[in-house]
């Protein structure tokens, strides 16, 4: 029988006038991980700091097993601002001590990149005072995960990784024996590490079996059967149900309820998106021509980030934009707003971005805009529009699209001032839709986002004709809203994935394991000349040939699909449809090899 960790007995906390939790009964046991969600505000960092006894409760009793070994990442470090990193991570441990412990190098590594730390100005001897947030906690999370613990308590312990480090920390926490509680927005690392799912609502913490996806499933069945949440956030629910049913199997883990119920509840739920109506509605709104870049270099100071790039962004391209940091993605889209903003007079440091005349686009960037703190947030979103038009006949109110992403109507009149970081980043995102572009610049858009509004956001950018580009480290966001990824891998180039984002870190692992340091090979005479400049040309060409004929398989194996499902009952008709559709997936194939082969040449 598994030893119980953590006990919280009738547990109850409230703030001014608002009850965050209302006689809330739990347990932690050996080997539990468990996954904390729900709205920002709605009690899930207030949750796990009475767990953690940071916090007193109002009423009730927390419970600690005797000797029980907690470890804690708070959303502030408690770091010592004189102490170095090295004193702080690995304390008195002499080099030869700490660089033979594995679990200290994989940690490092992990999170560093190297053990030497080298983003970091003196390595392990950089003092930590004058660093960024983002660089504290790493140190705090390095910090936490070389120690042993019973318990690990993590409050949104992805903020500030890129997809590798995401990656690294969800398959060290999997590895680990100590039992976990993390609050995360991050749903694809919630599916990675987490048995279990605590749903904070309203005072109350509904529990669940399984991963993120067995809970989506399992409250949607909920819901059903209860018929006690309200019809739009049912809706929503579902949606995001037929998503992940439809995806593939990987995503739902271990269903610990009836999949025949699951199947039932979006029987009649469309795809989230009509890919097909959206393109043909985007193409009338933007016309052939939305991004061309010809032959395009550009530089930050005197880093050359991306040289003699020629790509296209078309109408109703939905594109996943991912890499190391400091690779050029923010630079990217910068060169391209810039080109927008100045109608093509302001161009990058090499070549020529085209854009086309009715290009309309909204650029929402890594930092919150300021807005008048006196304003209301209705006021704020009504000075760009009192309506907007989502396309397809779809028409919101101002106050409508505010609900839509959590703004109650009382919440409506809250002035800008009073409201968090999260729902800053909520209102500038409402801004930039009411002012209904066509084009749209999402750089890490979940940025202190909680889940339900991300769906919400998901919702709407479903219905949304025009043409997207996504910078995040979110993988569940970019393979929910993107159909195509492409990365810079740190050596000026872009690159498509046709494998998405399991490609990239495959990638990413391999220029890593060729990076280790080799004895240097003799130069000999039959070593092959290097490639001309000729030959990269002729290989980006044919590169974006392949890319263009993979997107006409893909329409073609989307309509053969649709055509499947109608005739199902006539076998002749769905025998011959079947075949074509295996000769498109063989060509598919076909050419992604191919693509791969000149990915080396270009």
């Amino acid at each position: 029988m598994a030893v119980n960790l953590v006990n919280l007995e009738a547990v109850s906390k409230a703030y001014a006038l608002r009850a965050l939790l209302d006689g809330v009964s739990l347990g932690v046991n050996e080997g539990d991980r468990i996954g904390v969600v729900g709205r920002n505000g709605d009690g899930k960092t207030t949750l796990i700091r009475i767990l953690a006894k940071l916090e007193g409760a109002d009423e009730g009793r927390v419970t600690h097993s005797g000797g029980l070994r907690l470890g804690v990442l708070t959303q502030h470090d408690s770091l010592d601002p004189e102490a170095t990193i090295r004193h702080e991570v690995i304390g008195d441990l002499a080099d030869h001590e700490w660089a033979g412990n594995a679990k200290i190098r994989d940690v490092l590594t992990g999170l560093f990149g190297d053990l030497h730390l080298p983003g970091f100005t003196q390595g392990l001897d950089t003092v930590i005072g004058p660093l960024s947030g983002g660089e504290r906690r790493r140190i705090a999370l390095a910090k936490l995960l070389i120690a042993e613990q019973d318990l690990i308590v993590l409050d949104e312990p992805t903020n500030h990784l890129d997809v590798e480090g995401i990656s690294w920390l969800a398959r060290h926490l999997q590895a680990r024996r100590s039992a976990l509680v993390v609050v995360t927005h991050d749903r694809w690392f919630l599916d990675q590490v987490c048995t279990r799912m605590w749903d904070v609502q309203r005072g109350d913490v509904h529990e669940y079996e399984g991963g993120y996806s067995d809970y989506v499933f399992a409250r949607a069945e909920r819901e059903r059967i209860a018929a006690s949440e309200e019809a739009k956030r049912q809706n929503l629910m579902r949606k995001e149900l037929a998503w992940l049913r439809r995806g593939a199997p990987a995503r739902t883990s271990k269903p610990r309820f009836r999949i025949e119920a699951a199947n039932e509840l979006i029987a009649d739920v469309p795809p989230p998106r009509d890919s097909a109506e959206l393109m043909k509605f985007a193409s009338s709104r933007l016309g052939k021509t939305v991004f061309d870049l010809e032959d395009v270099s550009i530089q930050a100071g005197p880093k050359v980030l991306l040289k003699h790039l020629t790509w296209q962004l078309g109408p109703g391209d939905r594109i996943g934009l991912v890499g190391v940091n400091g690779a050029g993605k923010t630079s990217l889209l910068r060169a391209l707003a810039e080109a927008a903003r100045t109608q093509g007079e302001r161009q990058p440091a090499g070549g020529r971005v085209v854009v086309g005349k009715t290009v309309k686009l909204a650029y929402l960037s890594q930092e919150v805009a300021e807005l008048d703190p006196d304003w209301r947030v209705l006021e704020a979103v009504q000075r760009v529009r009192e309506r907007v038009d989502l396309g397809k006949g779809r028409e919101m109110t101002a106050g409508q699209l505010c609900e839509k992403f959590g703004f109650t109507k009382e919440k409506q009149w809250t002035p800008v001032g009073d409201l968090s970081g999260g729902e800053r980043r909520r209102l500038q995102i409402l801004r930039l839709l009411m002012d209904e572009p066509n084009v749209l610049f999402l750089d890490e858009p979940t940025n202190d986002l909680d889940i339900e509004t991300l769906t919400q956001l998901e919702d709407v950018l479903d219905g949304w004709p025009g043409s997207l580009i996504v910078i995040s480290h979110d993988r569940y966001f970019i393979e929910r809203t993107t159909d195509r990824v492409f990365a810079l891998l740190g050596d000026a180039t872009l690159r498509m994935l046709p494998r998405g984002l399991d490609e990239y870190l495959e990638r990413r692992q391999k220029l890593i394991e060729a990076a280790v340091p080799a004895a240097p090979a003799p130069q000999s005479a039959a070593a092959g000349p290097k490639k001309s400049a000729a030959v990269t040309r002729a290989a980006q060409k044919e590169l974006q040939r392949i890319e263009r004929q993979l997107d006409k398989i893909g329409d073609k194996e989307s309509a053969l699909h649709a055509q499947i499902a109608e005739h199902a009952t006539d076998f002749e008709k769905v025998a011959g449809l079947d075949a074509e559709l295996r000769g498109l997936t063989a060509e598919r194939e076909e050419l992604e090899m191919r693509w791969l082969e000149l990915a080396e040449d270009a």
